[in-house]
């Protein structure tokens, strides 16, 4: 019989595909990619392709620990028990605080969409509506929760390949352009392919990273996913190339059909592709879309947060009252307790409407980057406690190991690097290293503490001599 607060097994294949696919296929597409296309031109597409190989060895190194040891919160788990548990403490925390910045961008993108209808209307208070729905989302049983996150997915899915479909008849045919195709010329009249340089494809990469976060949420699910090793296996390998599909597709698209240098940051590249077309009430109808698409990915994190704030009490890293679940099965204080310091992005959003957006995606990307190489270097540590014989035997491997590992991780070290380079970005390398020292005078108190009432309880229970009375 299941423990009242072990996590329930009700999550399916078709749940974690779509979830992952749910919480990448968001912000940093519908919206970021508009700031990315500014930095780079048309060469971004060569980011995305860049930051797409990262992530196919990220997601791999995952895999492979994951369908070994699949459990909730994976990556804090391998950090704790491969490289030490003061790293698992700080992967954990530093996740759920990702997904804590991540959802500030998505309620950000709510504001910024719904000015599309209520240009009037302040960003905050869309913000506000945003969290308290998608709380209340979250606050249902796993299983309900996985079939809405898997409509939620779809329509945006559907949505992006009916686009890259509306696209191709435009660029081919000229759909919607008097029988004139438009082909591919835009890629490369207006200042070339190259419109920045190298450098701009360079500076470009920390909006290319934040859009592919999400993707190691698969790792999250393990604890609640049936069969592991099958779906886990299946959806790792299914979801990084739908993803890099999604997003090199539907930006080869954007870009073809309308000048890569008219694409800004007042509204959704994807809106302003549709009202090209022509069709009545299209830029409506795409805006709609995208908001579900942020609310979508804000459901996610809200998710992985609880999960994490469950797994953290689980560890004796967090408080212990985040352990219980409800009656439905659901983390629901550690749920709460994110949510409501996601009132921190609504307050930015009234504060510092025009700058929060690129704020808050820098330091989810510092943070995420964090994670994903604590991933690397826990698969080396795993991979090197295995013998050869063992090591024969890893139902999913990483390719190309320990190689791979180490390049992707030097990878990962020159976009933080680059990050120092944009004053708007920097805020991140700020932010990020403060938030670390927290979490360590937190975690030393507490373990110093922790120490003393060990002593002193084992001193008057008589297990352990009082050495102060020889």
């Amino acid at each position: 019989m299941q423990s009242n607060n072990e996590l329930k097994r009700g999550l399916e294949q078709k749940h974690i595909t779509l979830m992952s696919l749910g919480a990448a296929i968001g912000v940093g597409l519908f919206l970021g990619s508009a700031s990315a296309i500014k930095v780079a031109g048309p060469a971004i597409l060569l980011g995305y392709l860049i930051g797409g190989v990262a992530m196919f060895f990220i997601m791999r190194a995952l895999g492979e620990m994951a369908v070994q040891q699949p459990v909730a919160g994976s990556f804090s788990r391998y950090a704790r028990d491969y490289i030490g548990p003061v790293y698992g403490y700080l992967t954990g925390w530093s996740y759920w605080f990702i997904w804590v910045v991540t959802c500030m961008a998505e309620i950000t993108a709510v504001g910024i969409y719904m000015e599309f209808w209520f240009p009037g209307v302040p960003r905050w208070i869309w913000a506000l509506a945003a969290l308290v729905i998608m709380s209340l989302v979250n606050m249902i049983a796993v299983k309900a929760y996985g079939e809405l996150e898997f409509w939620f997915a779809l329509i945006k899915i559907v949505t992006v390949l009916f686009m890259i479909a509306i696209g191709i008849a435009m660029i081919a045919f000229g759909f919607g352009n008097g029988g004139v195709a438009l082909g591919f010329s835009n890629l490369w009249k207006h200042g070339g392919f190259f419109a920045h340089g190298a450098t701009g494809v360079l500076m470009s990469l920390q909006m290319v990273m934040f859009a592919y976060l999400g993707i190691e949420m698969i790792g999250v699910t393990a604890g609640e996913v049936k069969n592991p090793t099958k779906t886990l296996t299946r959806a790792i390998n299914n979801v990084f190339w739908r993803i890099l599909i999604f997003y090199v597709g539907a930006l080869t698209i954007i870009m073809s059909i309308y000048p890569w240098s008219e694409i800004g940051l007042t509204g959704s590249p994807f809106v302003m592709t549709f009202e090209k077309i022509g069709i009545p009430y299209a830029g409506g109808i795409i805006n709609f879309v995208v908001v579900t698409a942020a609310l979508s990915s804000c459901n996610s994190g809200i998710f992985s947060n609880g999960r994490m704030l469950y797994n953290l009490a689980q560890q004796g890293e967090a408080p212990a009252g985040f352990k219980k679940l409800s009656r439905s099965g659901v983390p629901s204080r550690a749920i709460i307790v994110s949510a409501f310091f996601l009132l921190i992005g609504v307050g930015l959003n009234y504060v510092v409407p025009e700058k929060v957006f690129t704020w808050v995606t820098s330091i989810a990307t510092f943070a995420v980057i964090w994670v994903w190489a604590v991933i690397l270097i826990s698969q080396i540590r795993f991979r090197k406690r295995q013998n050869p014989e063992e090591q024969k035997k890893l139902a999913y491997k990483m390719p190309f190991a320990p190689y791979s590992s180490y390049a992707v991780l030097a990878f990962l070290v020159m976009v933080v690097g680059l990050m120092a380079y944009n004053p708007d970005t920097r805020i991140a390398l700020i932010i990020g290293p403060v938030w670390f020292a927290i979490l360590l005078v937190v975690y030393y108190v507490r373990r110093k503490k922790g120490s003393a009432n060990t002593v002193n309880t084992l001193i008057t229970t008589g297990q352990l001599e009082d050495q102060s009375s020889v």
